[in-house]
């Protein structure tokens, strides 16, 4: 119970996922350092330094078990993270103690953890986006032809489909994975790089072998899956990837959040609404409600998110010459917080759009209320077919459906078609004219675009079964 005497983060405890808890957790980070010590250990002893195999099979012994108190005991005495741990790890394997970071600066470790974390994050990110992209798609599939009040401005304006504004919600998603994965695609690894990015400790260990310092690299940045490293690097890797990755990050939350804003407003018409499971309370105090809570927990959370990217952004741009840490600090909270927000979005927006519900009656009803407006240029053109002269008809149109607009703001019916059929100059009667409101005849092209978009991304939803399986750390 000690716990709950002490500030938790709700991202932690309530939103975000297994898998990107353990993954920013501390052991996953401090035994990839662990890990990177022991790949640059590895390849300086096959490139010829003085390191033994069984040096190397002792700190591959030691991965795992960290003693935390050790590194916390230490860094109050040297107030240095890594130097804490590198003494750790010299206790647990006390053979291998005076090789363990050899040539290296913290960044080594620092660095290079986080590259590989903020790649493993955003390749989980990248499948989990794929689940709602993949719901949205079927749903679009389902309701492409289902005609449904457009809106401008908020204000009634022409048919569309409720599959057609979904396809808009989709095609927005949709950007967010090609952001994703050019991000992946130009993530380099920081590799070995010394105190400015000069590599000058290696050439000194080396003889002036240059070549074996880039085959150093190489050994290391592939046994942590990267395919190159940064051509130019200072201590660090450039902060311009930190903000690159947020502004990814803020993009996947601004879409989601136009999404769920869009379904709280068709809740409130109660066209559209999210999951409302059996037992769910939707008010405290007012039992009949249905609050949109999972809609408005998106839109909440991705504020949070789109603001976070202002952090790396400053950051990338004040950093001092080759070095200075007043980004660390900053990093620590703002990069993780970043990840396990996306991340809560996302688990919220796959809810969501596996069970958005659509109430076609009401959708259907608002559809007939509004139609009568919307189909005037069609009636129109039908009277001046019949011999009415267009300025003559435009204008009947135009006081009648005044007068019609009159009569709903008073509580009333919409009366448009009745008002005029009595007018003997419009030449149709209100069967004629409803045997033109049809509500189909109104959509455009909105099932044409919604096959053809999902015909378009069909490759990417079908490589969700590619990467559907669990990842595990």
């Amino acid at each position: 119970m000690k716990m709950k005497q002490q500030y938790e983060s709700p991202l932690s405890n309530r939103y975000a996922s297994p898998y990107m808890l353990a993954l920013f957790s501390a052991d996953n980070r401090y035994q990839t350092w662990r890990r990177l010590w022991v790949s640059l250990a590895k390849a300086q002893s096959r490139l010829g330094l003085p390191i033994s195999e069984a040096q190397v099979a002792a700190l591959e012994a030691h991965i795992c078990d960290i003693d935390y108190e050790c590194v916390k005991q230490r860094e109050k005495e040297v107030r240095h993270d890594v130097m804490a741990h590198v003494y750790a790890y010299g206790k647990a394997a006390p053979s291998a103690a005076g090789i363990i970071h050899l040539g290296a600066t913290s960044c080594y470790v620092t660095d290079n953890a986080d590259l590989i974390i903020y790649r493993d994050a955003l390749r989980y990110l990248r499948k989990e986006l794929l689940k709602v992209v993949a719901n949205l798609a079927d749903f679009a599939q389902t309701y492409k032809a289902l005609p449904t009040l457009g809106y401008t401005h908020y204000q009634p304006a022409q048919l569309v489909t409720v599959g057609k504004r979904a396809a808009l919600w989709l095609q927005d998603l949709m950007s967010d994975l090609e952001e994703i994965d050019f991000v992946l695609a130009h993530m380099r690894f920081l590799g070995c790089r010394g105190t400015t990015g000069t590599e000058a400790s290696f050439v000194e260990l080396f003889d002036g072998d240059h070549d074996k310092i880039d085959e150093m690299n190489r050994l290391i940045a592939h046994d942590f899956d990267f395919d190159q490293c940064y051509p130019i690097c200072s201590q660090t890797y450039p902060r311009k990837l930190d903000s690159r990755i947020l502004n990814c990050l803020s993009a996947i939350a601004q879409s989601c959040y136009k999404m769920a804003n869009d379904i709280r407003l068709l809740q409130h018409d109660r066209q559209v609404e999210e999951p409302f499971e059996k037992n769910q309370i939707g008010s405290s105090a007012m039992a009949y409600k249905r609050n949109p809570m999972r809609t408005e927990r998106i839109c909440s959370l991705a504020r949070y998110l789109i603001f976070d990217s202002g952090n790396a952004a400053i950051t990338a741009s004040t950093q001092w010459l080759e070095r200075t840490l007043d980004d660390s600090a900053n990093r620590r909270i703002s990069m993780p917080e970043g990840f396990l927000c996306a991340d809560a979005i996302l688990r919220l927006a796959q809810n969501v759009t596996s069970r958005l519900h659509v109430n076609e009656k009401i959708i259907a009803k608002t559809v007939q209320e509004y139609l009568p407006f919307i189909a005037t240029e069609n009636l129109m053109m039908e009277a001046v077919k019949r011999g009415g002269d267009r300025q003559q008809i435009h204008e009947i149109i135009r006081t009648c459906s005044m007068r019609a607009v009159e009569e709903m703001r008073n509580g009333g019916t919409c009366d448009l078609l009745h008002f005029l059929s009595a007018e003997p100059q419009f030449g149709l009667s209100e069967a004629e004219m409803k045997e033109l409101l049809k509500p189909e005849r109104y959509i455009g092209r909105c099932v044409e675009q919604v096959e053809h978009y999902l015909a378009q991304i069909k490759p990417y939803i079908c490589d969700i079964n590619r990467t559907s399986a669990e990842i595990t750390l």
